[in-house]
């Protein structure tokens, strides 16, 4: 467990990630619900890929955006859950450093991915509902591109920043994180120095990916709430907000808890609730996802219809 300490090493080798429980028939029925969640996320958001890569009419930059979301969701549970799974009914719940280190950055990453990816997604159905007429015009395929790209590059780039500061500090023990999985706030709490400065550094990350992504959203989203409220039929402006209230539930339900648990200080971190709340933002809004934006979508239903179809008649 121990490594010989040296400059910019730290001295645990690996990290044991206590979980829910410790019962074996608790951890049993965790198991047993949290496949069932895992399998759902990752059958649902495939579905939507699948439909969306084979259907051309859904060749849209809103689908386009809604195939991204969704492949980030598959990627984002995947980090996280399987190990759980197998931690949940096996003896050992090691994990090495440098596997930690991977899981921390990659969670990180296609969460903070996720993040700015909302973001377009906001700015997407603020042109399509307040700028109709232009909407090709201003959402080409090359700004398309450009801003997925960019969501990437956000991604990745905070989260090294992120991680390298977290796992770069000094762990000389224990090494018992009361977490499901390796994140920077359960693992920081083991560090054997002033974590202050550290704390600040985390503070200016979170309001790059957090709080200017959730300014960005809100003034999208006023604008289009200011918009659909002209709407002079009464049915379509029914419609109009079920759909923004949806999405706006679903945002919600990933910044509010990831705003907590990033934004508060070490000395307000308590284990227990941080992992019930963990689960809102890694493992609902992932579940949650294809129902409010895809699954509900009329596009969507006719396209699964049609390969359905498309499949009694080859069969």
């Amino acid at each position: 467990m121990w490594m010989i300490p040296g400059q910019n090493q730290s001295w645990v080798s690996e990290f044991i990630l206590l979980g829910f429980s410790r019962d074996p028939t608790t951890n049993s029925i965790l198991f047993t619900v949290f496949l069932l969640i895992y399998l759902s996320s990752v059958m649902g958001n495939g579905l939507i890929i699948m439909l969306i890569c084979m259907d051309t009419q859904l060749h849209t930059p809103m689908y386009f955006f809604l195939c991204i979301l969704s492949l980030l969701d598959i990627g984002y549970v995947t980090t996280t859950m399987p190990q759980m799974l197998v931690h949940l009914l096996a003896h050992s719940q090691a994990i090495s450093f440098a596997g930690c280190w991977l899981q921390m950055y990659m969670f990180s990453a296609l969460g903070i991915n996720e993040s700015t990816l909302f973001v377009v997604m906001a700015y997407d159905r603020y042109v399509a509902i307040c700028h109709p007429l232009r909407y090709t015009v201003i959402l080409n395929w090359r700004l398309c591109i450009w801003l997925a790209a960019g969501t990437w590059f956000c991604g990745f780039f905070f989260s090294l920043l992120h991680t390298f500061f977290t796992m770069n500090l000094p762990y000389c023990g224990p090494n018992r994180v009361n977490h499901y999985f390796c994140e920077g706030p359960s693992v920081r709490s083991l560090v054997c120095m002033d974590t202050h400065i550290i704390e600040m550094v985390d503070l200016v990350l979170s309001v790059f990916v957090l709080v200017t992504p959730i300014s960005l959203i809100v003034a999208s989203y006023v604008h289009i709430g200011k918009t659909i409220l002209k709407i002079k039929s009464t049915q379509a402006r029914c419609k109009a907000f079920s759909t923004y209230a949806s999405h706006l539930t679903v945002v919600t339900l990933f910044y509010g808890p990831a705003t907590y648990i990033y934004m508060r200080p070490n000395s307000s971190y308590s284990p227990e609730r941080d992992k019930q709340i963990s689960l809102f933002y890694n493992v609902f809004t992932a579940l949650l996802n294809p129902v409010v934006y895809s699954l509900r979508n009329k596009d969507i239903q006719r396209a699964f219809l049609k390969v359905m179809g498309h499949r009694r008649v080859d069969s």
